[in-house]
C-alpha cells in the first residue's frame, strides 16, 4: 500500500493523526476535542482526546444521562470508524485490523486506538515493516552457510 504520508514519523506522525482524528470528529459532531494526543508502538496506534462533549452532551451528562451520552457516542464512533481508520492506514501504511473506541464522562476523555496488521518500525524514508520477533531465532533446520551472524534488520 503506498501514501502520501509515508514520510511521516515520530512526532509529525502523531501530530498528523491528532490532527485528522480532530478533524473528523469536529466533522460529524460539529466541535472537535480541545486537546487530542497521539501514541504509537509497534501494532498500536492510540489517539486520547479531550474535552470532546458538546454543551447539549454536558447538559444531558450533569442531568444524571451519562449512559444515553456514552450510548450515542459509541454510535458516532462507529459511524466513523471507516474514516478513522482509513486515516490512520494512510498516515501508518499499514492496514488497520481493529479499532477500539472508549469514552469517559468525568473527566472529560475519549481513546481510539487502532491496532494494525503488522508493526511498523521508523527509518529515514518513513515507515517500513518490522522484522518479526519470532523470526530472529536461528532456524536449526536450515544448513548454516557461513560464519557470519545477521541481525533482526538485516545487517
Amino acid at each position: 500500500m503506498t501514501s502520501l504520508h509515508e514520510a511521516l514519523k515520530g512526532g509529525e506522525l502523531d501530530a498528523a493523526i491528532s490532527n485528522a482524528v480532530v478533524g473528523l470528529v469536529r466533522e460529524h459532531v460539529g466541535r472537535g476535542p480541545t486537546k487530542a494526543r497521539t501514541i504509537h508502538s509497534g501494532k498500536l496506534v492510540l489517539c486520547v482526546l479531550e474535552d470532546t462533549m458538546t454543551k447539549a452532551e454536558r447538559t444531558l451528562a450533569s442531568s444524571g444521562e451519562e449512559d444515553f451520552v456514552l450510548r450515542m457516542r459509541h454510535s458516532l464512533q462507529h459511524v466513523m470508524r471507516n474514516e478513522l481508520t482509513a486515516a490512520v492506514e494512510g498516515f501508518t501504511n499499514r492496514k488497520v485490523v481493529a479499532f477500539l473506541s472508549a469514552n469517559h464522562i468525568e473527566p472529560d476523555l475519549a481513546a481510539e486506538l487502532f491496532v494494525l496488521d503488522e508493526p511498523f518500525s521508523e527509518t529515514a524514508n518513513g515507515s517500513v515493516p518490522a522484522v518479526d520477533p519470532r523470526r530472529t531465532e536461528p532456524n536449526h533446520d536450515e544448513p548454516n552457510h557461513g560464519s557470519s551472524s545477521q541481525t533482526a534488520n538485516g545487517q
